[in-house]
């Protein structure tokens, strides 16, 4: 889970770390037709969960009041890579070096990445394939990778060895704290003074470190429309993220692996996949409340027109998860679009035997190929 710009930044300032003043605009704020620039020079900046927001017109710098309601007027009026603008963060504008700081988790190895580069900026990609990004793998251990900081950035010149020194030694600790996935600084401004500040930065959270993260669960909470599927995983314990809101296939299915895989396989045929799901059928303790808030989003997509459910039963007893399917059906009448069940394992004669007595219309498969090519079915000639 990526953190929008402002959250990261109040959450880095929360430790310490310099970031420019600034605050956050939302597109219905009524202040933003009395709001007087509270900054010589400030810098707009959509809040969207991407990056390129420079190259799509979502940064402008603005320079007095009049020209700050325009750029905000504009900016709100923007979808950035899909996402829309609800809000914006407006900052005081800083300027000086631009360099870069990068840590990425590297899960098949458990080390962490470390990237640096003297100059940083809207042009990262084209320094990186210059070579211009040093990067190397240490053990997943702050004094580590604070060595192998100094280790890449030694031959730097010094105003940027000094401030990415620095700023190594307070940002990896954070990115421990955190439970981060990736902490990416770009850029990183050394002022003239010696000093750094954080220009821009994109931080990223293991969704499954939540329920350990106070801080950060409760701005997820206080910023709810923002994040809506860490929510969803806050307070629901699982996840279900909408892929395509004209998807024309609902998935409910458990395992984040298979998950994806049927995403991939789905796309790879030529079909719109409405949902990812990973529904965690062990944490239904005989209750079909996640079955029947799933089958309630899917139901309510414009374009559903094909559910298909796959399960691999280990510890999960396929009989009693038949009996949850059936009774989570009756309490979604709206539901309409035919359901493909693919499962297999312990219990499957049982969940036959249940999903034959119960009458629904149901199609089971227990080869995900065959079950595939059956949920598909009704999409055939739908979508290119």
């Amino acid at each position: 889970m990526m953190l929008l710009e402002h959250d990261a930044k109040m959450l880095l300032a929360s430790r310490g770390v310099p970031v420019p003043a600034g605050r956050l605009f939302q597109r219905d704020d009524a202040a933003l037709f009395e709001e007087v620039n509270p900054f010589k020079n400030s810098v707009v900046k959509a809040q969207v969960p991407t990056g390129g927001r420079g190259k799509a017109g979502g940064i402008a710098l603005v320079e007095s009041p009049q020209n700050l309601r325009t750029a905000l007027d504009r900016i709100f009026g923007l979808q950035i890579k899909g996402h829309p603008v609800r809000s914006c963060r407006v900052e005081a504008a800083v300027s000086g070096i631009e360099c870069y700081f990068g840590l990425i988790l590297e899960p098949s190895s458990g080390q962490l990445r470390v990237l640096v580069s003297a100059s940083g900026g809207v042009d990262i990609e084209a320094y990186a394939s210059d070579g211009a990004v040093l990067s190397d793998s240490a053990a997943f251990d702050v004094a580590a990778i604070v060595a192998l900081t100094a280790q890449l950035i030694a031959d730097f010149p010094a105003p940027q060895r000094e401030a990415l020194l620095e700023a190594g030694k307070v940002l990896t600790p954070l990115f421990f704290e955190f439970e981060a996935t990736m902490l990416e600084i770009n850029p990183l401004f050394v002022l003239d003074h010696g000093a750094w500040v954080v220009g821009d930065v994109k931080l990223v959270i293991d969704d499954n470190s939540l329920p350990r993260q106070t801080q950060i669960a409760q701005l997820l909470q206080a910023r709810a429309p923002d994040y809506p599927e860490a929510i969803l995983k806050l307070t629901q314990g699982f996840d279900f993220v909408v892929l395509d809101e004209g998807g024309d296939i609902g998935l409910i299915t458990t395992g984040a692996g298979l998950s994806m895989q049927l995403v991939d396989e789905i796309i790879a045929r030529g079909h719109a996949p409405f949902n990812f799901c990973d529904i965690r059928t062990g944490q239904f303790r005989g209750n079909p409340a996640r079955l029947v808030q799933v089958l309630r989003w899917i139901s309510g997509g414009s374009n559903i027109r094909s559910v298909l459910m796959n399960f691999f039963a280990g510890i999960t007893h396929l009989g009693e998860l038949a009996r949850l399917i059936v009774t989570a059906l009756e309490q979604v009448p709206e539901m309409k679009a035919p359901i493909t069940v693919r499962m297999i394992g312990n219990g499957y004669e049982e969940a036959l035997a249940v999903f034959a007595d119960s009458g629904l219309a149901i199609r089971i498969e227990p080869d995900l190929e065959l079950a595939l090519t059956h949920a598909l079915q009704p999409l055939r000639g739908m979508r290119p």
